[in-house]
């Protein structure tokens, strides 16, 4: 088997327009070089190389592929053997490997998706039934010129007349039961096996070595999801791999950074307006994995994910994991309402160049959302905002980075830099123990064992209460390790990333009840439970902290004590009064 850095080495050596010129006469037009196709026997000039993209395509016969796949298709070869050829042309030395000989056990696997990828091109380029999707393309201003090179591809519905995927994969040879480990067939409660993707637009998945392993599918009209990804298969693993990585790898070395979006869309958009150094998650958060994919190809990456809520909090779980990998991250932030799809289409792609321009540090980017919502004016409010800062110093691996991080901090806290790196020292954790549950300050019988284990229990309870409480706590809120990975887990809809224990403990949680109180009660409950367990904990922290300073320093830490011990002790703290006007706000709106 020949290691994926050579085969890399290997691409990255091969000058694909002096090699197809061997084949074919070429000549330039605008970036790509045109000439005819060597495939059909075509005389015009409807065969394109791309050399930015590293890949060919026939407007005619749409044979397409990059410089390996042209010499298994024109010379009969074998993967190995195209990559051997080019690599002896090029002079790079193959290493031979003591490894077994013999074929690719998973080749079945990658020739199947290959299949259907054709297929599903043909079907969006041909089919009466894919209307639905050229519409869908138009009124988003892509052309199906434009998008039949990078290999979409349409789906129809099981019911559509003349569907036929099982009968055309059946005529190529490919049996159901590598249809459904390749994750093409899905079995239904009868036993039957259908096509996993119908009624959608589909957007190819490949893997390094530009390979299809899976498809992220758009739902056309009413049903959900709306986009569904290919399983985890023995080719295909969804947090192992980016979108359009493949071909932006080029690109994000020759631009010395990486931009992350959130969708297929933004990806296509991006790309078309120039900005070829883009890649995205496969609809879940990103995971470590990824992260480590991107630092393999440049230092510098920018965050360009949705302006909402949702998207601020995937862009800084996004963060803290590329810090963890020592990336440098900056966050560019879009106008409400926009995403990097719509901007492009509204404004340009200058529009976007400027929002990169424009882009703030990660750890700079949380400080001016906490100071605009006001958390720096009060004593609370900076422990509040010291806690959302925290896991990004945390998670800083690079030490010049932690070290600016942590002076930051202390200026715009107003807290001491040595106490401050003692804090964010003390996150480490055993990364193999796992902690017993933390006990309840909930006194009611009816409610949960503990106030971390009631809110996972609302959020299981209805996608109402799961929003409510995303927006009440964070990740930092649940100090037992194995409810924060199932908060995170649901948060992210990705319960494929827990661990055993973790799949386990969210496993129990299925099978429980909130118990005999109301939501609203359990809630409220659980919340002042947790933020009367944070205050606690401040408390002790300050205490220890006292004999350590003196003077003005020891007065200011002896009155924030004060005020803490306070609003621990109040019949009605600060956090409930504001918890008690947006329920307020909640029933007022749904007319209740």
């Amino acid at each position: 088997m020949i290691p994926d850095d050579v085969i890399e080495q290997v691409r990255d050596a091969a000058d694909l327009v002096g090699i197809i010129g061997e084949h074919v006469e070429l000549k330039r037009t605008g970036a790509d070089y045109r000439g005819p196709c060597p495939f059909h026997g075509g005389t015009h000039r409807n065969f394109a190389v791309i050399p930015k993209k590293g890949m060919f395509y026939c407007f005619v016969c749409h044979e397409a592929g990059d410089v390996f796949t042209f010499f298994m298709k024109k010379g009969g070869m074998d993967y190995p053997t195209a990559v051997r050829e080019v690599a002896r042309r090029v002079g790079v030395t193959i290493p031979e490997r003591n490894a077994p000989s013999g074929p690719d056990p998973n080749e079945p696997l990658f020739a199947a998706v290959a299949a259907a990828a054709d297929w599903y091109a043909r079907q969006l380029r041909d089919s009466p039934e894919a209307e639905v999707a050229r519409q869908y393309l138009r009124s988003r201003h892509l052309e199906l010129e434009t998008v039949l090179p990078l290999g979409l591809g349409y789906a129809p519905p099981a019911s559509a007349p003349g569907a036929g995927f099982q009968d055309a994969m059946k005529s190529l040879g490919l049996r159901d039961p590598v249809l459904l480990e390749a994750g093409l067939l899905v079995k239904r409660d009868d036993g039957a096996l259908v096509p996993r993707f119908r009624g959608r637009l589909l957007f190819p998945i490949h893997d390094l070595r530009a390979r299809v392993v899976g498809f992220g599918g758009r739902i056309l009209g009413e049903g959900e999801p709306k986009y569904l990804n290919s399983p985890d298969t023995p080719i295909f693993h969804k947090g192992k791999l980016l979108y359009n990585l493949h071909v932006a790898k080029q690109a994000i070395r020759k631009a010395e950074r990486a931009i992350i979006v959130e969708g297929y869309f933004d990806v296509l958009r991006l790309a078309l307006a120039g900005l070829e150094e883009v890649v995205a998650p496969l609809g879940t958060g990103l995971t470590a994995e990824q992260a480590e994919l991107v630092a393999r190809y440049t230092s510098q990456v920018f965050l360009l994910y949705d302006s909402d809520d949702a998207g601020l909090r995937a862009t800084f779980r996004a963060g803290d994991e590329l810090l963890r990998h020592g990336l440098r991250v900056s966050v560019a932030t879009l106008p409400d309402g926009e995403d990097p799809d719509t901007i492009v289409q509204r404004r340009g792609g200058r529009a976007l160049a400027e929002t990169l321009k424009d882009g703030v540090d990660l750890l700079e980017r949380k400080i001016q959302i906490l100071e605009r919502k006001g958390f720096f004016a009060s004593l609370p409010g900076r422990r509040r905002a010291l806690d959302r800062l925290l896991p990004t110093i945390r998670a800083a691996r690079d030490p010049i980075t932690r070290e600016l991080y942590l002076s930051r901090t202390a200026e715009v806290a107003g807290v001491r830099k040595d106490v401050l790196e003692r804090e964010s020292g003390s996150g480490k954790r055993d990364a193999g123990s796992i902690p017993t549950p933390p006990a309840s300050r909930i006194p009611h019988p009816d409610l949960p064992a503990s106030a971390e284990k009631a809110l996972l229990l609302l959020m299981l309870h209805s996608p109402e209460w799961e929003s409510r409480v995303v927006d009440a706590v964070d990740a930092e809120s649940f100090k037992f390790v194995p409810y924060r990975a199932v908060f995170e887990s649901l948060v992210e809809k990705a319960p494929e990333r827990l661990d055993e224990v973790s799949a386990r403990v969210l496993e129990q949680l299925h099978q429980e009840r909130l118990g005999g109180s109301s939501p609203d009660e359990i809630f409220e409950s659980a919340i002042a439970s947790i933020e009367a367990d944070r205050i606690s904990r401040q408390i002790e922290r300050i205490k220890g902290e006292l004999a350590l300073v003196s003077g003005d320093e020891q007065l200011r830490r002896i009155q924030e004590l004060q005020q803490l011990v306070a609003e621990r002790n109040a019949e009605r703290p600060t956090w409930q009064i504001v918890e008690n006007a947006k329920s307020a706000r909640r029933r007022g709106a749904s007319g209740t």
